[in-house]
């Protein structure tokens, strides 16, 4: 066996899986094809780039998010540590300076001394050694047709979309205002800026929403999909022209300092940098031609003048049949010296995309030790997510994020004790993940 395992990406689960590997003491080569080829979503040839948004989400305790988080700090995740160095204000979501953030991982990833960062596209699963694949949703496709066939699975594909970004000093903050939603923030305070809107506002955005012009995706595939969770807007509101004000348009909790009241609906922007000089608009992903979004987007009140840094967009991920040919400790069946972490395997969002990163890592450096990879515990979240992507239906096979539907539900007694009292069964649940990590730590 060859002394160093190779890591094919060095997106999130990549970068995570390269560090854990060499703090394990294990030597690692890093492949990484940007910046000499790069994808339809990236900008940049850094390391662990955030693309669709700059929210690694909730950080409000006893929640599904959150234990996923702290599982992760409690096994020291570089890009956990990273983020909260490079935290910006978003309520109760860590929310970091994306660009900040992925600079600050490429420069630990280069000086870790037993990581080779090797920039060169791979096109095929290299035939010995230990590997990691974590080449993300926007895999090269030559390297997609030899994982396919390494697989034995095929491709699946579905498609995902980005929010846009605006310029702060575009917004016209006689309309806009600043609140989070009843004051859900870390430290009470208003880290979301507001676009409120009347029943005749909406309808008009609705209306405009509708008829605007989207990119043709150029979809090779019949009936490819697009995630659910981040449908694009004008998807949304075909399902009906309420679905918007009910979703990201929501007004609940958010009190317009110049009625008294809550709008009808109201359009919530994120800080995107440090330095505060861009928003993103939350929920607001879509395909719509550059155009067509300024124009409809420019009937947001407060956003008659937005100037956009970045124009929503879409493009296509790809995941393999995680339940067909993958082992609880994210090994391939058929050959256990092969591991795949990250988007790629099937799991949904940043945080989860971390999680199989580091879980991969720590499993190959005691494949290549010698030593039998350790399952996570069922009652845990990292448990739980390699549980769901290792074991749903092959044939109904969906990306996921981390929810509390994932993790066990708790016993009878329990829940008939707490029958009524939802965040304590929450709660508890979060708990016993706990003192499961605890045993797991321990053992």
């Amino acid at each position: 066996m060859t002394e160093f395992v190779t890591v094919l990406g060095a997106g999130l689960a990549g970068s995570e899986a390269a560090w854990q590997l060499a703090e394990a003491g294990v030597l690692v080569r890093l492949f990484e094809m940007r910046p000499l080829k790069s994808t339809s979503a990236h900008q940049t040839g850094n390391m662990a780039e955030l693309v669709c948004s700059n929210s690694l989400k909730s950080e409000s305790e006893n929640s599904a998010p959150w234990q996923l988080k702290r599982e992760l700090r409690q096994l020291n995740s570089l890009l956990l540590h990273a983020a909260a160095e490079t935290r910006v204000p978003a309520g109760h979501a860590l929310t970091v300076d994306r660009e900040v953030f992925s600079k600050l991982v490429s420069e630990k990833i280069a000086g870790h001394p037993r990581i080779k960062l090797v920039r060169e596209e791979v096109t095929e699963i290299p035939q010995e050694g230990v590997v990691i694949v974590a080449t993300g949703p926007l895999t090269s496709d030559a390297l997609a047709r030899d994982i396919a066939r390494a697989t034995g699975a095929g491709r699946l594909y579905f498609y995902d979309a980005i929010s846009p970004i605006v310029e702060a000093d575009s917004i016209n903050y006689d309309i806009a205002f600043r609140a989070s939603r009843y004051r859900k923030s870390i430290d009470g305070g208003d880290d979301y800026i507001n676009c409120p809107m009347n029943a005749e506002e909406y309808n008009r955005f609705i209306d405009a929403l509708l008829e605007a012009r989207s990119y043709d995706p150029h979809i090779p595939e019949d009936n490819t999909p697009y995630f659910e969770s981040c449908l694009p807007i004008e998807e949304i509101v075909r399902r009906g022209r309420d679905t918007l004000r009910f979703g990201p348009m929501k007004p609940v909790g958010l009190t317009d300092p110049r009625t008294g009241r809550w709008p009808y609906a109201a359009v919530q922007l994120r800080q995107e940098n440090l330095r505060a000089d861009s928003y993103n608009l939350v929920g607001f992903q879509n395909s719509l031609k550059f155009g067509e979004q300024a124009r409809v987007l420019r009937l947001i009140p407060g956003l008659e003048n937005a100037v956009f840094v970045r124009y929503g967009q879409i493009h296509r991920n790809t995941y393999i049949n995680a339940p067909s040919c993958l082992t609880p400790t994210l090994q391939l069946r058929n050959d256990p010296r092969i591991f795949f972490a990250g988007q790629i395997s099937g799991v949904e969002g940043y945080v989860e995309s971390i999680a199989t990163g580091l879980m991969a890592g720590l499993h190959a450096a005691a494949y290549i030790q010698n030593k039998t990879p350790r399952e996570f515990p069922r009652e845990s979240a990292l448990g739980s997510l390699c549980y769901y992507i290792t074991g749903a239906d092959p044939a109904n096979y969906q990306p996921a994020n981390i929810t509390f539907d994932l993790l066990p539900h708790l016993d009878d007694a329990t829940r008939a004790k707490l029958k009524r009292d939802k965040k304590a069964r929450h709660a508890e649940v979060c708990r016993r993940a706990g003192a499961s990590m605890e045993a797991w730590l321990a053992g």
